[in-house]
């Protein structure tokens, strides 16, 4: 492999060369100039001849064969100050190329050189400095600000803050608190923080980033290699045009004209450094690509599999309401059911804790908890006996009442699942959960499409009816649920005849899809899991939208490689036959290639950036959009009140109807009303700037005019109905209030998803 030093040792050794011998011409010694000029042109001879005979020994060809032939021509035919210039052109274009390929893998080369050689282990209160290698799971470890987690682990102090711009690609810093998952490669923004290694160095995330990291800095893409081919069919072409020009003119200085500008530096250059910027710019962005060829792939793909949980989905179940069958208020059966969760560690049971903590009132400790897995808790709450759990776990042995039929019908038509709860052996609500659909989903589908994306299906092992909805929701063209891994694979193995195919998933049942199509792409922010190493593309930021950037990044880089090979040997081939017939001498023509090949490198270095109008908008600074969901999570809990006055309305007695409307109009307009002003006279004036287009927030004012319209509606009909209740029945007021749920639910997912695709970060 050649030196680090040798390139820049070549281009210097020229460069002194070149100038000496023109002092020694200009001072009447032609023949000590000839000699530099020639002594430099055959050191780069000689390098050329040690580097065809190495190739030609692990039976490849090389195309440096033209350049050998131009300086040895040059040389026997008495140009000397043409095989100087050859020379320091030759050196020069080594020396960028060398630089250039350097600066085309930094961001790869960033994640390589960080990765810690030491870390700190705590033993016996005493700290010991051991080579990373050496730690174990177990090993307590303190890592100082500034330095680089060296392995995965749980985090042991109070709160962590750490950046992980260079593996995410998002620049602010995470705040982590005790008990957390960390993963290495992230660096120590706060105080010194301790955690308890989960793996070794070698198994641990930043690991297997490293290693894919390395793997595609030496990896060739199938363009690249197929450039290379290309570049070896111009030797025989060369030696055509350049024997017919001496032939035909018998002056071998045209020969030598067309063998000096014919070097295949378009066709070697351009495709391996537009190639591997393309991989940097992915992995500057939080993309990490294993190697060229799965870049390419990644700018064909055409046939897009996506996996529904953990991918469409958040994989985070999350407690969307409370239901009571009539005996305790919701806030009641929260806390019953939070305080016996406490006790089991399930997710769903952390779920329904965590949202009993925006309660004030604290919770209970249970007492004699029994859990039977995959049915439900059992135990004693404030005196009561509290069951949570399926529903067959809490109604054992007896017939399904009214509500219970009603609550299963409901759960089934809002595709949601729940834990139902059972106070004193009798059936006393459910906590319903949801598995909401990223907020990123339907824009990253869209944006797919535009990047080449045909056709869109969604995999699933849920229920049919579920996944519909999911499916609709998100904007996919097919949906096959209830199918266990094997089914996956061969679904995918079946798509390929509709072009190539990318596979999108999260978790370990993934992985054989992943590894079954032309693209496997994992989600893979929670650590290098089966599914991260079956993958040739793992997004180290869980947004689905990194993959539709990636795959523009893929598009633009390898039409940037073909521009530089059509571009570069079109001209080059322009000036061989400028050559041959006699229009450009050697020394011009030794110039002008070094000029094409300047140009090629430059153009090559444009897939390391965005590119022109690369996006719609503009970004807004990531706290102003953490203030803009902060306001949106005020507001859940008012959402999801007027849906529920919505749905129970009509079935209401009339006072209770008046009083509960009453009080959701005075929240209406003293929280909601407010605050969609504020946007619009605001906000939306700002969000306007940041996005293209003559009226960009036309739509979200037409919901806001809507909104304002059923609110004050709400009002008259209040006033009428408390007149005269005769005079207007509840259905109508009903109706009303299921309109305004449906713009504000359909107003706030909008305003969602746009702040969510504004975010810096």
């Amino acid at each position: 492999m050649t030196k680090d030093w040798q390139n820049p040792a070549l281009l210097a050794l020229t460069l002194i060369a070149l100038p000496a011998g023109w002092l020694a011409y200009e001072l009447g010694n032609p023949p000590l100039a000839a000699q530099l000029w020639n002594l430099s042109a055959l050191v780069v001879a000689a390098v050329l001849i040690l580097e065809i005979v190495q190739r030609l020994i692990r039976r490849e060809v090389g195309v440096d064969l033209i350049a050998l032939l131009s300086i040895a021509g040059a040389v026997l035919l008495g140009q000397a100050l043409v095989a100087a210039v050859i020379a320091v052109m030759l050196a020069s274009g080594r020396t960028l190329e060398f630089f250039t390929a350097r600066r085309a893998e930094r961001e790869l080369n960033k994640l390589i050189d960080r990765a810690p050689r030491i870390a700190s282990r705590m033993v016996e209160g005493q700290l010991q400095q051991i080579p990373v290698e050496e730690v174990m799971p177990g090993d307590r470890l303190l890592v100082r600000m500034g330095e680089v987690l060296p392995v995965d682990g749980v985090l042991l102090s109070l709160t962590a803050t750490l950046d992980e711009s260079a593996l995410t690609g998002e620049p602010l810093p995470v705040t982590l608190q005790t008990g957390a998952s960390i993963r290495s490669g992230g660096v120590n923004v706060g105080a010194p923080l301790e955690l308890q290694a989960s793996e070794t160095a070698a198994y641990s995330t930043y690991a297997g980033i490293v290693g894919m990291a390395q793997a595609a800095s030496q990896s060739r893409a199938p363009f690249a290699r197929m450039a290379d081919r290309y570049a070896l069919a111009l030797i025989p072409l060369t030696l055509l045009i350049a024997g017919l020009a001496w032939l035909l003119s018998g002056d071998p200085i045209r020969a030598l004209a067309v063998l000096v500008v014919a070097t295949p530096c378009p066709l070697i250059l351009a495709v391996p450094i537009a190639i591997m910027s393309g991989i940097s710019r992915c992995a500057k962005r939080g993309i990490l690509v294993k190697d060229g060829a799965t870049l390419e792939a990644l700018a064909e793909a055409q046939v897009l599999f996506l996996d529904k949980t953990g991918t469409l989905t958040t994989g985070h179940a999350t407690v969307q309401s409370v239901e009571s069958s009539g005996a305790y208020t919701q806030e009641q059966l929260l806390h019953l059911a939070a305080s016996l969760a406490q006790a089991s560690p399930h997710p769903i049971s952390a779920a329904i804790v965590a949202a009993a903590s925006t309660n004030t009132r604290p919770l209970s400790t249970p007492e004699q908890v029994v859990e039977e897995p995959g049915a439900g808790l059992s135990g004693v709450v404030d005196g009561h006996q509290v069951m949570l759990g399926a529903h067959h776990f809490i109604n054992a042995n007896q017939p399904a009442q009214a509500w219970d039929e009603g609550m299963l019908r409901r759960m089934d038509y809002q595709d949601s699942s729940g834990s139902f709860i059972g106070v004193d052996s009798a059936m006393a609500g459910v906590v319903l959960f949801a598995d909401p659909l990223r907020i990123e989903s339907p824009n990253a589908l869209r944006r797919l499409r535009q990047a080449g994306i045909r056709k869109i299906i969604m995999l699933t092992g849920d229920r049919a009816q579920t996944a519909q909805m999911i499916g609709l929701a998100a904007g996919v063209d097919e949906v096959r649920a209830e199918l266990d891994p094997a089914a996956k694979v061969a679904a995918v193995q079946q798509g390929r005849k509709d072009g190539k195919t990318l596979m999108v998933g999260d978790g370990v049942n993934d992985a054989p899809a992943l590894a079954a199509a032309d693209v496997g792409i994992a989600l893979g922010a929670s650590g290098a899991t089966a599914s991260s190493e079956a993958a040739g593309v793992v997004l180290l930021v869980d947004r689905l939208d990194r993959v539709a950037e990636a795959m523009h990044i893929a598009s633009r880089s390898r039409l940037i490689a073909r521009q530089g090979v059509l571009v570069g040997m079109g001209l080059s081939l322009l000036a061989m036959l400028a050559a041959a017939l006699g229009y450009l001498p050697p020394l011009a023509g030794a110039i002008l290639q070094e000029g094409i090949d300047i140009a090629v490198i430059c153009n090559a270095l444009r897939a390391l950036g965005a590119g022109f109008n690369a996006n719609a908008a503009s970004k807004l600074q990531g706290s102003h959009v953490d203030e803009l969901k902060r306001e949106h999570a005020d507001l859940a809990q008012l959402l999801e009140s007027v849906s529920h006055l919505a749905d129970q309305f009509s079935t209401l007695a009339q006072d209770q109807a008046q009083n509960k409307l009453q009080r959701l109009l005075t929240r209406l307009e003293t929280q909601l009303i407010p605050h969609e002003q504020a946007d619009e006279n605001e906000l939306y004036p700002l969000l306007a700037r940041h996005l293209k287009g003559e009226d960009p927030m036309s739509a979200l004012s037409h919901t806001h005019r809507e909104i304002f319209r059923l609110v004050k509606l709400l009002g008259r009909m209040n006033s009428d109905f408390s007149a005269n209740s005769a005079a207007l029945s509840q259905d109508e007021i009903g109706q009303t209030l299921l309109r305004l749920d449906t713009v504000l639910g359909l107003h706030f997912q909008l305003e969602d998803e746009l702040f969510h695709n504004l975010d810096v970060r």
